[in-house]
């Protein structure tokens, strides 16, 4: 009876020092994180590499949780979406909360920046704009997977001419050349962007705020991440109170302007 207790504990430790491997192998995988391409200063790519405040936070934060990320730049933003989406990807380092992308995606609480948006117009052919009605029928430039909140979306899909492009620098240069009406995007973002791609003098951005939305860490609903959720609220708690978030997006904004390897041609 004990030689047959002792054989059967044996075989069932060895086949938990087994597993061990694999547990820790699990453990160590690294998470992959992909972000907006051209959306400075929350996120961008340079030199085939992501960057920006949220790639930083996002690797910062989970770096504590014992946790690497590799940060993707193979795709474009719409891409990233569905990667995460699909189980290919772990997290998306910053993207609004909208209800057709909850449905893969679960959210921080806390969000990691607010980004007022408004529209940007060519300087010599503005157009006026009160409120959403004022938009309907003209032409709006939009990067795939870019969204402005439920109400704008559903308004711009329902009345609007839409022209989709893949890369930012796109919709700056039509807009230079009066082949669309405006694009919605970011202030301080677009305001870098027209800055650093050289359309500033052509583009301009309305003083209308159409909506201030808030970007948040998002962990794939496939990534098994959503227990670090809880830690990364705290952290991002703190790093508001600290003043980290304010002190790096006024960096990343700079390291946009001085940055000499911008892929957005």
């Amino acid at each position: 009876m004990k030689l047959g207790c002792r054989k059967y504990c044996q075989q069932t430790l060895l086949g938990l020092l087994l597993l061990l491997p694999n547990v820790e192998t699990a453990k160590a995988r690294p998470l992959i994180a992909c972000g907006h391409p051209f959306y400075p200063p929350v996120s961008w790519v340079s030199n085939g590499q992501l960057t920006g405040l949220a790639p930083k936070v996002t690797q910062q934060i989970f770096a504590e949780l014992g946790q690497q990320v590799i940060l993707s730049a193979e795709s474009n933003w719409k891409r990233c979406l569905l990667e995460v989406q699909q189980g290919n990807a772990d997290i998306v380092v910053a993207a609004y909360r909208i209800a057709r992308r909850e449905r893969y995606l679960n959210y921080s609480n806390q969000h990691m920046i607010s980004d007022i948006v408004t529209l940007f117009v060519n300087r010599e052919n503005p157009i006026h704009f009160q409120q959403l009605e004022d938009l309907q029928g003209k032409t709006v430039g939009l990067l795939l997977g870019d969204s402005f909140g439920d109400n704008f979306d559903r308004f711009v899909q329902q009345n609007s001419p839409i022209e989709y492009v893949s890369r930012g620098q796109q919709n700056f240069q039509k807009l230079a050349l009066g082949r669309i009406d405006y694009m919605p995007l970011g202030q301080l973002s677009g305001q870098l962007q027209s800055r650093k791609l050289g359309f500033y003098q052509h583009i301009t951005a309305l003083q209308k705020v159409i909506t201030t939305e808030y970007y948040y860490l998002a962990v794939g609903k496939n990534s098994g991440l959503q227990q670090y959720l809880p830690a990364v609220n705290r952290r991002l708690r703190e790093m508001h109170r600290d003043g980290t978030i304010r002190r790096l997006t006024k960096q990343f904004s700079q390291q946009y302007i001085d940055d000499p390897h911008i892929n957005d041609s």
